[in-house]
């Protein structure tokens, strides 16, 4: 089983900047990008970066939901948007038990992936 160190050693690995701001949680993120946390918790590890805040117009609201539900069917293979209290997130969970530098970094390309293909469809729902 993947431990708190090798996660340790897949951060350093990739090529993100990260900080462990409380034992196996750590907040990483690439160069002008937005913050990933990674937390360390066995049986697995997941991976969460906020998206934006939820609208205050809740006429936004359904159409920004239905447009993530679309993402999570089209443009998603095992990550998923979500809400998490008022924020949209996208986050994923990884079995501890067989995961190894290649599955971890293609959750982070997998999330820049999403980011740069989806923040533009995203913008008219930010800051309302």
């Amino acid at each position: 089983m993947v431990t708190r160190e090798d996660v340790e050693r897949y951060l350093l690995n990739s090529e993100l900047t990260h900080e462990e701001v409380q034992e196996g949680m750590w907040v990483a993120h690439a160069e002008g990008g937005p913050s990933l946390v990674i937390h360390h918790s066995p049986p697995v590890l997941v991976f969460r970066l906020k998206v934006m805040d939820v609208p205050n117009d809740q006429g936004l609201c359904a159409d920004l939901y239905k447009r993530l539900l679309r993402f999570n069917a089209t443009d998603l293979v095992h990550a998923a948007y979500g809400l998490e209290e008022e924020d949209v997130v996208l986050t994923e969970t990884l079995e501890l038990e067989n995961l190894d530098q290649n599955e971890f970094q293609a959750v982070i390309d997998s999330f820049q992936m999403a980011m740069a293909s989806h923040l533009e469809q995203l913008a008219p729902y930010r800051d309302c």
